[in-house]
């Protein structure tokens, strides 16, 4: 079983950066496949962004070219760094490890 906890959300104003952090323990961090989703209110939660063990990444289009997933497996520890944030972003952001395995999220308010 593996614990997930996410950290770095806050509030930011529109224009700004943040960095989520989501330190794994309790299992094996590597060689899954790891990714960020995110739940804004009254919408289903949605996949942002996910990175292989290989370093291999893909993102929604929403997110392409304003965000960067990165990982340490060394640290057990995914990356989601966030730049040129937009209201639309407001959501709880969750971790993800394959299969199956959650974090308790995050929350990411983008509002001047």
């Amino acid at each position: 079983q593996v614990q997930l906890v996410e950290s770095g959300g806050g509030l930011v104003q529109p224009g700004g950066s943040l960095r989520l952090s989501c330190a794994a323990s309790g299992s094996i961090f590597s060689p899954y496949l790891m990714a960020w989703y995110r739940q804004a209110p009254g919408k289903q939660r949605e996949l942002v962004a996910t990175i292989t063990d290989g370093g291999n990444t893909r993102y929604a289009d929403s997110a392409r070219g304003r965000f960067t997933i990165s990982r340490d497996n060394a640290k057990n520890t995914v990356y989601l760094q966030m730049n040129s944030l937009k209201p639309e972003d407001t959501a709880v952001y969750y971790c993800y490890r394959h299969p199956n395995n959650w974090g308790q999220g995050t929350q990411v308010t983008v509002s001047s």
